[in-house]
């Protein structure tokens, strides 16, 4: 063997070897996913934790019947009702905080108490003062997440380059241009954290408003179906919630965060 070939062989032994495709990883992990779901069944019995085609089953009669889609509706209008709210309330206040340091004073008591507050407290209030309503349920989902978005905003102002919007000056750059080339741009990083964070936390705050103080939804679904002890359309409900925000996840907040950050790479 020559010198020649021995350089050739080390280079392939040290050459990275290409990574599998990302589908095939996912579907990999959700056959591991399912095998061990239908393990668990098979040892546990099927009475506590029903097998993939016994929820199967129960998903598609549910849709059938249309429970499904009206509940899974109505918890998706709160979820974005209090997202939206919660998100442009904790945005304007977290900006305002991190430019005004007299207003961050003044509110940074407030925005430490709310985020200290469980979100059971604030349920259960909402629903003592306003009464089993609609407003009371999305108002208490937006207030336990404003904090969040407050604090994540905060920061993004307080990162902004000076340096930047001295040079919009200097070029007398309009508001409107200055907005979209200079402050978003930097903040951008900060509004998707706040984005995914603030939905993580309602996802699962609104099953909780729902389980409490509603007749409809997702969460009420759950609550009754707990009580007749019927695990197979626990699963069928909760697997539908989930599936809806890794749709979320997949199909907007991932291709939105990879255009926001091209201009990074």
């Amino acid at each position: 063997m020559t010198a020649s070939d021995l350089e050739r062989r080390e280079a392939a032994v040290g050459a990275p070897r290409p990574a599998a495709p990302g589908w095939l990883l996912r579907a990999a992990s959700l056959a591991a996913l399912l095998a061990t779901w239908e393990i668990a069944s098979r040892l546990g019995g099927a009475r506590a934790l029903p097998g993939i085609e016994t929820v199967a089953v129960a998903l598609v009669d549910e849709i059938a019947r249309g429970g499904l889609l009206h509940h899974l509706g109505a918890t998706l209008f709160r979820v974005v009702v209090a997202f939206l709210l919660a998100m442009l309330l904790g945005t304007a206040i977290g900006l305002a905080m991190g430019r005004w340091r007299s207003f961050d004073l003044l509110f940074d008591g407030w925005i430490i108490l709310l985020l200290n507050v469980p979100a059971l407290v604030v349920m259960i209030l909402a629903y003592v003062w306003f009464g089993l309503t609609e407003l009371a349920a999305i108002g208490a989902v937006a207030v336990n997440k404003l904090p969040l978005v407050a604090v994540t905003m905060r920061e993004g102002a307080r990162a902004l380059e000076r340096d930047y919007a001295e040079l919009a000056e200097i070029f007398r750059i309009g508001a409107w241009r200055r907005l979209r080339h200079v402050i978003l741009p930097q903040l951008a990083p900060f509004i998707m954290v706040a984005t995914r964070s603030g939905l993580s936390l309602i996802w699962k705050i609104v099953l909780v408003v729902e389980l409490l103080g509603r007749s409809d939804g997702i969460g009420f679904q759950l609550a009754l179906y707990f009580q007749l002890f019927d695990v197979a359309r626990i699963l069928a409900y909760a697997l539908s919630f989930i599936a809806v925000v890794q749709l979320v996840e997949w199909g907007i907040l991932q291709p939105l965060d990879r255009r926001i950050g091209a201009w990074r790479r």
